[in-house]
């Protein structure tokens, strides 16, 4: 096994060299044990290659995969989707406790909601643990371009004070494929919990690399000059002479509120 076990005073103990090994090296094949915790390796800088590192996880990217920021109201990022050819998934860790066992709970949340949304559900056994699958009635999104129902898969895995969560989402007769392609990535990714005490279930935070980050601000900052410049070529009704100030200002208003200034 590629984790460093732990003791009864949750310590963990060095792994063996061939153990560490397969830890950095994902290349094991089927010695591959994981998901990982950044404590089983002896670098943690190790840890990040190959891998995109998301501050609380540190994922692999399949061959053909593609990323897919999704943010939040605020601008924060709310989740990383990992874009395949069959679909696309995500993983995100948790706060949970030492024990095993938060895992089940909420697969058993996420089955009913999912029965009260009118989706069909269904329970399998993974590789972890059981998973959770959604069939749409109706087509939706991607699958519905396709003509297909909507699948969705739910995936988890209880660690030592995390748990993680990957969420597999695509149509019908892609989600098997696209089902394998995220158990492989997440038997390889790495979970940074970090020290800090945490409510039960509180998602630990995800941040961007740099680059990425600065892709974000500058596809943002581009997207709000074209649509001011949209709103200054906008030509309003023939005003009359006394209200030509009042709508200069109206004009400036709506830019502010575009730009955010």
């Amino acid at each position: 096994m590629a984790f460093g076990r732990r003791n009864k005073d949750d310590r963990v103990e060095p792994a063996g060299e061939d153990q560490v090994e397969q830890a950095v090296d994902p290349a094991g094949g089927d010695d591959l044990d994981g998901p990982f915790d950044i404590e089983d390796f002896d670098d943690a800088a190790a840890a990040a290659t190959g891998r995109l590192d998301l501050g609380s996880v540190l994922i692999p990217l399949p061959a053909a995969g593609q990323v897919q920021v999704e943010l939040s109201q605020q601008g924060v990022p709310s989740a990383i989707w990992v874009v395949t050819p069959h679909g696309r998934f995500t993983i995100a860790a948790y706060a949970a406790p030492k024990t095993a066992g938060l895992w089940r709970e909420i697969a058993t949340e996420l089955a009913d909601s999912l029965r009260k949304d009118g989706a069909q559900v269904s329970i399998q056994d993974g590789p972890w643990s059981r998973e959770v699958i959604g069939l749409a009635q109706a087509p939706q999104g991607q699958a519905a371009q396709q003509g297909q129902p909507g699948v969705v898969r739910f995936i988890g895995v209880d660690g030592y004070r995390w748990m993680l969560r990957c969420v597999v989402n695509g149509p019908q007769d892609q989600i098997d494929a696209l089902a394998e392609e995220a158990r492989e990535a997440l038997s390889d990714t790495v979970v940074r919990r970090g020290d800090t005490p945490l409510p039960v279930r509180t998602p630990l935070p995800v941040e961007l690399p740099e680059p990425m980050a600065n892709q974000l601000r500058a596809a943002a900052e581009q997207a709000a000059a074209q649509q001011a410049q949209q709103a200054g070529l906008q030509q309003p009704p023939p005003p009359q002479p006394a209200a030509r100030r009042s709508e200069q200002g109206s004009a400036m208003q709506q830019l502010r509120t575009i730009t955010g200034g």
